[in-house]
This record gives structure tokens, sequence and C-alpha cells, in this order.
């Protein structure tokens, strides 16, 4: 089922302010203290009474916050200050309903990260394919260990390369032209 949603200028002033101030905490916050921020609210909202949309979005928070999380990665600085944008909204308190509200306190959250997770998708599927990779590599075995951790350093190196070379910068502020 599709619903359609019309939001009047508050209600998108009030997102527009939520995501300002998501950027400027990204811009000047520690990105520790940003994934810790989006971790808290993953351990304390009302996750598990929320609609599947929600918990879809959910859902991707957590693959982002692996995602930056990920030593072998190394996500370069403009998509990394774009993930940790989206981990700073999510992280927020302040937004349209009350998060505490049952059922439908995650909706407007759901709703953001949805526009903000549109932008990072190409990101999230080069990261699924690299993890895929280093998973089917580490698993082929057949060499000392230090030649493997080697071996895998080179081998994960060049396709985290071929993966983020594929990935178009991300366009500054394009959640923002869709609000």
């Amino acid at each position: 089922m599709r619903i359609t949603l019309h939001l009047d200028e508050e209600d998108l002033a009030r997102f527009r302010g939520a995501l300002a101030r998501a950027e400027a905490r990204a811009a000047t916050a520690d990105a520790c203290d940003i994934v810790d921020g989006a971790r808290y609210a993953l351990d304390h909202l009302p996750i598990a009474s929320a609609p599947g949309y929600v918990r879809a979005r959910i859902a991707d928070v957590q693959r982002l916050i692996v995602m930056i999380e990920d030593e072998d990665w190394l996500l370069p600085p403009a998509f990394r200050t774009e993930v940790l944008r989206a981990l700073a909204y999510f992280g927020d308190p302040e937004d349209l309903i009350p998060d505490e509200v049952g059922v439908i306190g995650l909706l407007d959250d759901a709703i953001l990260l949805d526009i903000l997770i549109r932008d990072l998708r190409a990101m999230l599927r080069a990261y699924a394919s690299f993890d895929a990779f280093r998973t089917a590599w580490s698993a082929s075995g057949g060499a000392t260990a230090a030649e493997q951790r080697h071996a895998r350093a080179e081998e994960l190196a060049i396709c985290r390369k071929r993966l983020q070379t594929r990935l178009r910068p991300p366009a500054r502020h394009k959640a923002n032209r869709r609000l």
C-alpha cells in the first residue's frame, strides 16, 4: 500500500529545522558522539511496536552505523559527512511527533530518514557489495596467517577503491531541496 502525506509549510519548516540542526551537529560534533547518539536512540526508542515502514528505516540506520565504523571501508570524507548528518538527525529527540507516542511517534523520523537515506542508497549498496566480497575472500583461506592478512588488505583496498569510485559525490543539501 502506498500512502501520500501532504505537509503544510509549518510542518516542512520543522523538518527543515531538524535537518539544519543535524547538519550543524554533523559539522561540529565528534563523529563518535553522533554515532553514540544514534545508538542511544536505537536502544531507547519504542521500535518494537513501530510499523514495518518505520522498522525498515531503523534497519537502514543500523547499516549506516556499521558502515561508518568499518575500518576496512574507509568512507571518503564527503560521504562520511552525509552519513553523519543522517545519524545526527536520527539521534535528535526534537521532531514533529514525540517519539514516545505509541505507533506513530517514529513516523516523522522515518519520513525524513527515507529522504536522507534515498541519497545514500548507492553508498549502502556499494558497502553491501564490499562486505560480501570481504566475507567470501575471508572464507577462501589457503595461505599463512601473515600472507593472508597482507593479501586480504590488498584485495580489500582494490575492491573498496573500485566500489567507491563508482559513487557520485553527495549533492549537498539534496534532501533540503526535496523539502
